[in-house]
């Protein structure tokens, strides 16, 4: 199996799409210098939206086109298959920064402005939000390490 790693983060003032940097600062809140046009969305259970560049290439068509960023994410990975990642699964990556699966994320009309067929066609493959455990600086091309929360009863 190959390894998970960050192949883009992305940012924006609000709203989508988001665009690439190299690198950031990731606090309990979220990216530095990212931005919400919701307040629904500015809560630390949503502090990190993931998203595979597999579904992404999954839902690029002719209708829509999905580089890393456009569909609102601030992290693309390859090889996590987030969406079938339990909640409360731990995300360690490379260079120090932890996170928790937290929530998944569900399309909304943000992406009529993509395609209105977009929502539908994302459900249960859209990505999930994380919350932080760890704050630090991440970077693109650090490798990701996924933990399995441990099954109670």
């Amino acid at each position: 199996m190959r390894q998970a790693i960050v192949i883009s983060i992305n940012l924006s003032a609000g709203g989508i799409p988001k665009l690439p940097v190299k690198d950031v600062f990731i606090s309990y809140f979220g990216l530095q210098g990212d931005g919400h046009n919701h307040e629904k969305h500015n809560t630390p259970l949503q502090a990190v939206c993931i998203q595979d560049i597999e579904k992404l290439k999954e839902l690029s068509t002719a209708e829509y086109d999905l580089p890393p960023g456009k569909a609102g994410e601030n992290l693309t990975v390859e090889n996590l298959h987030v969406n079938s990642l339990p909640l409360g699964a731990i995300l360690k990556f490379s260079g120090g920064v932890i996170l928790e699966i937290s929530k998944i994320r569900k399309p909304c009309y943000v992406m009529d402005a993509i395609h209105p067929q977009l929502k539908e066609d994302a459900v249960g493959r859209h990505g999930m939000y994380a919350k932080v455990i760890q704050e630090g600086i991440l970077s693109t091309g650090e490798t990701i390490h996924v933990g399995l929360p441990i099954q109670k009863g």
